[in-house]
Order: C-alpha cells, then sequence, then structure tokens
C-alpha cells in the first residue's frame, strides 16, 4: 500500500525517534512481549500520552508481522503487548445558529478568500486538504458541481505535497447549492479581477503568487475568528463534523449524507456522525412514542374464539 507522504514522515520519525533507542539493540529473535510490556509501562509512567504510546506500540506489532510472513519470525512477541487506544474524545459541532453566526461574522468582518473557503468547507462537507487543493478546472459552477481531485498534506507542518484524496471513494463529484456556488462566483471575480488576463486558473485558494494556502495557517484562522465571537473552539476536522451533523439533524437519510460526505461505506458515517446531535436521538424516541400513542387510540379490542384461543379483532 501506498502511503501518504505524511504519512510516510510520522511513521518515519516513530521508528526513528521510539522504537529504534527502545529495541533495536537486541537480536529480533531475542525480542520477547515482556521486553515490549516493560517498555510500555516505563513510557506512560514516564507520563507519555496513552495515544502515543499505543500507536507506538502498534506500529512496532505490525512491523513484527511482517517479519512473520516473511518467515523471519515464528511468532510475533507484540501481538498482544499493544495498550487498547484511548476513547476518542467526544467532539465539538457547531449547531446551525453558531455555524451562520460564524460565517455571517466573517462577510461582514473579513470579506476574504477564508470567508469563501469557510463557506464552501461548511456547505459541502469537504476535509480541509481537499478545498485547500481545489483547483478552477474542477469547478464546474454552471452545473454547480466540483470535483474532488487532489489533497494537500504538510509534511511535519513543513513542506507542502500534493496527493490523492484520502480514500478511493472520496474522489468523487460533489453538488453545490446556492451558498456555496455563490462563493465561488463571489472568489472567482476577485480572482479574475487581478490576474492579468482575466482568467481563472491554478488554485481556488492560494497565496497571491499562486501558491496553496498553508493548512496549519487557515486552521489558526479559523480558531481566532471563532474566539472572537466566543464561539466553542473547533479542531481541523470540525467544519466537517458540523457539516454532517446539520444535514442528520435536518432529517437527511444516513445513506446520502455518506454519499455527500463520500465516505467508504455507510458504517463509517453512522460510527462517525450518528450519535453527534441529541435532538436527532431526541426525535427518534419522539417519534417511536407518538406512533405508540397513535396505535394505543386506535388499537383494535381482541376476543377469543369459542375454545378460548385464538384471539380475533372486534370491529369498533
Amino acid at each position: 500500500m501506498r502511503l501518504a507522504p505524511n504519512t510516510y514522515a510520522g511513521y518515519q520519525a516513530c521508528v526513528e525517534r521510539d522504537l529504534i533507542p527502545a529495541f533495536g539493540h537486541p537480536r529480533l529473535l531475542d525480542l520477547r512481549p515482556k521486553h515490549i510490556d516493560e517498555w510500555t509501562t516505563a513510557q506512560l509512567n514516564a507520563g507519555q500520552g496513552k495515544v502515543a504510546v499505543s500507536r507506538t506500540a502498534s506500529t512496532l506489532r505490525n512491523a513484527l508481522n511482517a517479519a512473520v510472513r516473511s518467515w523471519r519470525l515464528h511468532y510475533n512477541p507484540a501481538k498482544h503487548s499493544v495498550p487498547p487506544k484511548p476513547r476518542a474524545a467526544e467532539r465539538t459541532c457547531w449547531t446551525p445558529a453558531e455555524a451562520a453566526a460564524f460565517l455571517h461574522h466573517n462577510k461582514e468582518q473579513y470579506a476574504d478568500q477564508l470567508t469563501d473557503l469557510f463557506e464552501v468547507m461548511l456547505g459541502t462537507g469537504m476535509r480541509r486538504g481537499e478545498a485547500l487543493a481545489l483547483h478552477w478546472s474542477d469547478v464546474h459552477l454552471m452545473d454547480r458541481k466540483l470535483f474532488v481531485r487532489w489533497t494537500l498534506g504538510a509534511i511535519d507542518n513543513g513542506e507542502l505535497t500534493f496527493g490523492q484524496p484520502k480514500t478511493e471513494a472520496s474522489r468523487a463529484w460533489i453538488s453545490l447549492s446556492l451558498r456555496v456556488t455563490a462563493a465561488l462566483h463571489r472568489h472567482a471575480a476577485i480572482q479574475m479581477a487581478t490576474h492579468p488576463d482575466g482568467r481563472l486558473e491554478g488554485l481556488v485558494f492560494a497565496r497571491p503568487t499562486g501558491d496553496p494556502l498553508r493548512p496549519q495557517w487557515a486552521l489558526d484562522q479559523l480558531r481566532k475568528r471563532t474566539a472572537e465571537i466566543s464561539l466553542p473552539i473547533i479542531g481541523r476536522h470540525d467544519l466537517r463534523h458540523t457539516a454532517a451533523s446539520i444535514m442528520i439533524a435536518e432529517g437527511i437519510p444516513l445513506a446520502i449524507v455518506s454519499k455527500t460526505l463520500r465516505h467508504s461505506t455507510l458504517a463509517t458515517t453512522i460510527n462517525l456522525y450518528g450519535h453527534l446531535f441529541k435532538d436527532s436521538a431526541d426525535q427518534a424516541v419522539t417519534a417511536l412514542a407518538q406512533a405508540l400513542d397513535r396505535a394505543e387510540l386506535s388499537r383494535p379490542r381482541f376476543r377469543k374464539d369459542e375454545d378460548g384461543e385464538n384471539p380475533m379483532p372486534v370491529a369498533a
């Protein structure tokens, strides 16, 4: 499997920083589960985060699995030594009112390209890297569609790279609402006015030089503008989570939400987003109670036949 550059850099750092110093000296055949358990305990006692320890031990297990498959080991000593990954923190999502307030604040106070970027991200559920890698050649404003072809990543928050979207399903067409189309039209007009030939080309969201915007800078601006109107602080993926949650809360079927977000499976959508809005659960149990109430009011009465068996409905 071909890894994204940023993912590869993360594995390389994990191996060179953590695994080689800890396990690079003993022979591979001498490595035992107790060595890995002792290392795990020492890391946790030293205050290393549970997520980081679990990720590092999991990387070691995967590497040793490769050694087993190539017959360099008879068994994997890390098979049962990976501590469980801590439960993910609950995601922060804005309500529709909070999301609308954020977009309005951007229009009133900034009216810049990030205003349009945030409108596109919230209005489509695109990932940050996908939106920052969007090219005008993949935007079809007349048809109100765009095609996700690239994603932008930063290796260790440094070198910027263009790569394939996260999954095969991610590389797909996206429909655009009137709001998002208007934002792209507005942004197109600004770019055409500043282009020497009055043409649209290159990246949709870019620096004056045409180079891509830095993902970290976009995130910093998101947090800064969020704090200016005292909204809940959200992370880099939470505009996408907010878009998904609003769609779910508005009663859009999960299958359609999944297709809009370009998930590989419906199960991914359910696991990630199905529980985020408490109102959705309230609506479900309320609808269930209302259905039972209606049925109870119009319930048929039953009588038994002459043998005392086989209850039969009695006409009202």
